[in-house]
């Protein structure tokens, strides 16, 4: 579990916000408060799987839409919404947004499966903003603004669900911001989320998704160690194939190389059938070429069908792979410096990886033209307010 100083305490005589607790922890925070434990979890499963206003025990304000876009797509309707969150306080020196409320952006993205039909995945933000400055993401060009905690996480679910009218199957942190600088809260978000008094979403339709920030991996490392934590996916953007292109597209890459990463990954515990994704915005003329899918098949190929130490029987026989490339064509950011790669582009870079035996899927482009796509989230009108607080052990990342 999460460490308990994300746990908001009983004050002013009610809980906090419940969308940020587990059952287990609201209920206790209620009961400390007066109210039968079995009346606490009645409420807090009507709460989370019926959209049910709860007793005043509980601090609830229902999460505001205040924005709703919608683009057909071959695969159905994306839906872009925004959900108004509070602004800085001004008690940590933050006087310029005290009182400025501020909105997350999250993404309901159609996905239609050979057997199940339509479902949607719920592509939910972390903070707003984010201070890693790719160079190719329309989000790292507003900078980090602030973290958000897990109830303003878990409410883009319950927004979802309970305003916008769509239940997502999946969840995967790939909106605004980095997760990795906002470990405490996020990790905190998925135990509410997988709860099964509440959201009930199984933790292998979760997926997080970074960077590539060390620190971070080592911390969720552990984490998935644990019992209920096992199925937990990971994402890397890796989005170049050298650390000379790497350092260039992704500040981060200074701090961290990309071997580093690498070794990393094929450090990672396996649990079941999970995949580590490796993700890769391709954009024409800086990481498509023939060349470059061999750089990005030399690093995915230590981690194909590695058998771990002293394993035997059918684990050592094991020839699964475990590594997917999901190339994703570049959705240009405001006022972008590259264009989006043509079909011809990206089917001959896919095209390479398979001759380099590279297992390799394509993410389909959904919701562009409304800047809801992978790397368009982000407020143009907030741009450059760069007030950074990270929740790992700082980095000595920067912009320039």
């Amino acid at each position: 579990m999460p460490s308990r100083d994300v746990i908001p305490p009983a004050q002013r005589g009610c809980v906090l916000d419940p969308l940020g607790l587990t059952s287990e922890q609201a209920v206790e925070a209620a009961h400390a408060l007066g109210m039968p434990r079995a009346n606490a979890l009645e409420a807090y499963k009507a709460l989370l799987r019926e959209g049910k206003t709860p007793p005043e025990v509980f601090a609830f304000t229902p999460p505001e839409v205040v924005r709703t876009l919608r683009e057909e797509s071959p695969e159905g309707e994306v839906i872009k919404f925004l959900v108004r969150v509070k602004g800085r306080d001004p008690s940590k020196g933050h006087e310029s947004l005290a009182g400025k409320p501020l909105e997350t952006e999250s993404v309901l993205i159609p996905m239609v499966g050979s057997v199940r039909g339509l479902t949607y995945t719920l592509c939910v933000s972390s903070q707003v903003g984010c201070a890693m400055g790719c160079g190719f993401c329309e989000t790292a060009q507003m900078g980090l603004i602030r973290s958000l905690t897990a109830a303003e996480i878990v409410g883009q679910w319950y927004a979802a669900t309970h305003v916008v009218g769509v239940r997502p199957k999946n969840i995967v942190f790939m909106g605004m911001g980095e997760p990795m600088d906002n470990y405490e809260q996020v990790m905190q978000a998925v135990a509410v989320l997988k709860d099964h008094n509440g959201a009930s979403v199984p933790i292998s339709h979760v997926t997080i998704s970074t960077v590539g920030r060390i620190d971070g991996l080592r911390r969720m490392r552990e984490q998935i160690k644990q019992p209920t934590w096992h199925r937990l996916n990971l994402a890397l953007s890796l989005n170049a194939p050298n650390d000379e292109v790497r350092d260039v597209l992704m500040p981060v890459n200074r701090r961290w190389k990309m071997e580093e990463l690498q070794q990393e990954l094929i450090d990672w515990p396996r649990f079941g059938g999970n995949k580590l994704c490796i993700e890769y915005v391709l954009i024409p003329g800086v990481n498509d070429s023939r060349e470059h899918a061999a750089q990005v098949a030399n690093f995915v190929r230590p981690l194909k069908s590695l058998v771990r130490e002293g394993a035997s029987g059918d684990e050592a026989a094991d020839t699964r792979e475990r590594a997917v490339v999901n190339v994703i064509p570049y959705n240009p950011r405001r006022s972008s410096p590259w264009p989006a790669p043509t079909e011809e582009q990206v089917n001959a870079f896919i095209g390479w990886l398979i001759e380099e035996r590279v297992f390799v899927k394509r993410r389909r482009t959904k919701g562009r033209q409304m800047m809801g796509a992978c790397g368009q989230l982000g407020n143009e009108q907030i741009r450059g307010r760069r007030l950074v607080d990270l929740t790992v052990s700082p980095s000595k990342v920067t912009n320039d």
